[in-house]
């Protein structure tokens, strides 16, 4: 088991786990840990350890960036491959673009709930 993946996944499960409204669960399968806001999917961590990958949401034009710029950032598994990206191990996948995915999911995510659901709203 790679300790850079297990960096990967602990550091998002972090983050998700700081921000408001989050709720996480294995809906989907035991290997799967997804995390949402208000319901919403915005995570998903593959605890598989030979596939140590986190899954997020992106806007498509910045999900097709990160995928250039990095070689272990690919089209999302599990989900439509236009608007999720997997993060996995490699090089400059650095615990500060891990927390960055993980929070612009929840946002693009959050942000698009009607504002009666979104967190924190009254």
């Amino acid at each position: 088991m790679s300790a850079a993946g297990d960096r990967l996944q602990d550091t998002a499960r972090q983050a998700a786990l700081a921000l408001p409204g989050v709720s996480h669960g294995y809906p989907f399968t035991p290997g799967l840990d997804v995390y949402k806001v208000a319901g919403k999917v915005f995570l998903i961590v593959t605890d598989d350890p030979d596939e140590q990958i986190i899954t997020v949401k992106c806007e498509p034009e910045h999900a097709r960036a990160q995928e250039r710029g990095h070689a272990s950032i690919t089209p999302g598994r599990y989900l439509d491959k236009r608007h999720w990206i997997s993060l996995g191990p490699g090089l400059g996948i650095t615990k500060r673009l891990v927390t960055d995915a993980v929070e612009d999911s929840y946002d693009l995510v959050a942000g698009r709930l009607p504002r009666r659901d979104r967190p924190g709203a009254r």
